[in-house]
């Protein structure tokens, strides 16, 4: 079965948060997933719905990294949510030793980590946000996004 890009309109908060659970029925923990798209794009929305998805309490915040660079949620799996906007070198994302994390088996929500992929641990899911039209795609440039995708398509979520 070939995969193709998985693409999904988000015009709606509740259309982010079903994508969320949706997501979060495949990921598994070890996986890295990038989040990319221009600012207002969403990631951390996306972000945040994901952790819920994943058993995150609907009342504990999720807020953006950028300040703080990692933020972890007691999820299943457990969540790392990096913000990499801030860093200059390859070297600042290898003192944060995110690949450690996935190691250890947490599930790496990266945005603004597209650059830095290799020093992650390599093999993401770049999944990119769009604001107009509100947009979210994934293309299969990795074995583990394909694998994702090709798990999407026997699920029936793509044509």
């Amino acid at each position: 079965m070939s995969t193709t890009a998985f693409a999904r309109e988000l015009p709606t908060e509740e259309d982010t948060l079903a994508l969320a659970e949706l997501l979060a029925a495949h990921l598994r923990g070890g996986d890295l997933l990038v989040l990319t798209g221009p600012l207002g794009a969403g990631k951390t929305f996306l972000a945040g719905a994901l952790c819920r998805a994943c058993g995150l309490e609907q009342d504990e915040a999720v807020t953006s990294p950028t300040f703080t660079l990692v933020h972890e949620y007691p999820t299943a799996p457990p969540i790392s949510h990096a913000d990499l906007y801030r860093l200059r070198s390859t070297d600042e994302v290898y003192d944060l030793d995110l690949a450690g994390k996935r190691d250890e088996g947490h599930l790496l929500l990266v945005e603004w980590g597209a650059p830095h992929v290799d020093a992650l641990g390599g093999d993401a899911i770049e999944l990119e946000l769009s604001v107009f039209p509100r947009r979210a795609r994934i293309a299969p440039s990795s074995g583990r996004a394909r694998e994702l995708l090709a798990a999407l398509q026997n699920a029936g979520e793509l044509s």
